[in-house]
């Protein structure tokens, strides 16, 4: 395992702490009612974690990725659910290093101080899905303004978040030199927004993920809305991407821990014929391979993040990371329901819960064969698939 400065463990203390305040009823009776966990969102804002990429001179924590990854995997390893508020810390990588600094100027103590939550990112569409270059809803120039048209989908925490990151087509496809120009990003207010042209309409999933679709109907914004060049969008959220594949492979390397922890407590515990049921090979053995598993992927995350801290682009790196982590998780998952057997399905235990957040990383934010595709063409030049 790997070694940490104290920093790091101070942190990973005070995460644990916080999350003692949400044990797993908290967290029961948000999923049975899909409510979002405003309490928990406010303690993590109080204490200063989702301003964790934030500057010091603009009120945050100016801490790196890499402190970042340690936060959001001591979440999930309370049995807590980050995702609640884990887009904050992806989105402002692109609001820190593109946006204005009237934007930074404007925006970022607000978030910092939580008067402001940054929680929506609006990329996919119905018809594209990750093939973003493809997206449709499109940002037309009018004097000082823009006019948006078209709709997002898997809008997660779009009802509750201030401000919306959106990537819109504001050259037409058949237009431009190059297939990746001409998208272009925009910072949203969305209560404004509520009342001249945006509308959202609530997903309801298998897992309390707030998900939306937002729908913009000639929407009007400000150019100062615009986020950088025009045209460059798509360069700027891929960097952002990196971040995002790093971010959640930290969660879903804390998942496992969870899952791990759970699983070796149960058997060690769990008494059927007279014996533990963790003293059978049946139940030690996946256990344990779910655990090596576990500490390859953590390497594998917090080498990405050094790799983007020290100003790398890290898209081999954070691509294996989100791979390796997710596929961890969701095997420490499979293990421990098979260890609690009929009471990994009881909701008291909070297994069947996490095990069906956990599921969703080997799909979102971007699938296990996306990742592999990329790793076999720009890795292993391989030739391309699609």
């Amino acid at each position: 395992m790997q070694s940490e400065d104290e920093q790091l463990a101070e942190i990973r203390r005070t995460v644990r702490a916080l999350c003692e305040d949400f044990p797993g009823e908290y967290w029961r009776t948000k999923d049975a009612a899909r409510q979002y966990p405003s309490e928990f969102v406010d303690a993590l804002t109080k204490a200063g974690f989702l301003a964790a990429l934030i500057p010091d001179e603009f009120g945050g924590s100016g801490l790196n990725l890499d402190a970042a990854c340690v936060i959001m995997e001591e979440i999930q390893a309370s049995g807590c659910n980050g995702s609640s508020a884990h887009a904050q810390m992806y989105i402002m990588n692109t609001l820190l290093r593109y946006g204005s600094d009237a934007q930074k100027n404007e925006y970022l103590p607000k978030i910092a101080s939580g008067e402001l939550r940054l929680q929506a990112f609006g990329v996919s569409e119905p018809t594209s899905g990750t093939d973003t270059l493809s997206l449709k809803t499109r940002a037309v120039r009018d004097g000082g303004d823009y006019i948006i048209s078209g709709q997002k989908v898997w809008t997660s925490r779009a009802e509750h978040s201030d401000l919306m990151l959106l990537l819109a087509r504001t050259t037409p496809r058949d237009q431009v030199a190059k297939k990746t120009d001409g998208l272009s990003m925009f910072l949203v207010d969305m209560h404004e927004a509520l009342k001249s042209g945006m509308s959202i309409k609530p997903i309801r999933t298998m897992m309390n993920h707030s998900s939306c679709e937002v729908f913009f109907d000639d929407l009007r914004i400000p150019t100062t809305a615009l986020v950088g060049e025009e045209g460059k969008g798509f360069r700027y959220i891929l960097s952002g991407m990196n971040a995002e594949r790093i971010l959640i492979g930290a969660e879903c390397i804390g998942d496992a821990k969870w899952f791990i922890e759970k699983a070796t407590a149960y058997a060690s515990d769990r008494n059927v014929f007279a014996r533990p049921i963790g003293q059978n090979q049946g139940i030690q053995f996946p256990i344990a391979r779910c655990y090596a598993q576990m500490c390859a992927a953590e390497l594998m995350v917090y080498h990405a993040a050094q790799v983007y801290d020290e100003g790398g682009n890290p898209g081999e790196e954070a691509n294996m990371a989100k791979l390796l982590a997710s596929e961890a998780s969701w095997a420490a998952a499979d293990m421990c329901v098979q260890t609690f057997g009929g009471f990994g399905f009881a909701e008291e235990y909070d297994v069947e819960r996490k095990f069906r957040e956990a599921r969703l990383y080997t799909v979102a934010p971007i699938s296990t064969n996306l990742i592999l595709s990329y790793l076999a063409e720009h890795v292993l030049g391989l030739p391309r698939s699609y």
